[in-house]
């Protein structure tokens, strides 16, 4: 499996046509204590850069944006039952939903491990 990341701070784990998407390490130390999320309905479509969900912490609340094109195929219901797992496990445990690819080409325009660490330290 594949990991690319966006400059939104969302990470895609890429298995074939279908991906699961979560906030990084960097959006959750952001953020602070995560105490609530809005996740995406499952079967809903969303285009690149659409708005597919809410993380609400104790200091602000973000936007989680889409990836890349797809549908949504199932969302995390440990996330929504404790929201602190974006916190504790956002890399694993802490993903926010899994989608099926529309264009799986657009993966060439999201980063990988090196190019997002490099976007972190100089932001």
């Amino acid at each position: 499996m594949t990991t690319k990341f966006t400059p939104d701070h969302e990470w895609i784990q890429l298995n074939g046509d279908d991906a699961t998407v979560g906030i990084t390490v960097h959006a959750q130390d952001a953020l602070g204590d995560v105490v609530f999320v809005d996740l995406p309905e499952v079967g809903k479509t969303f285009a690149k850069g659409e708005v597919a969900g809410v993380v609400e912490s104790v200091k602000a609340a973000a936007d989680v944006y889409m990836p890349l094109d797809g549908t949504v195929t199932e969302v995390n219901e440990d996330l929504r039952n404790d929201p602190a797992l974006a916190n504790t496990n956002p890399l694993d445990k802490g993903w926010f939903f899994k989608v099926k690819l529309s264009d799986k080409s657009q993966v060439d325009a999201l980063m990988d491990s090196t190019a997002y660490d490099e976007l972190v330290k100089n932001a």
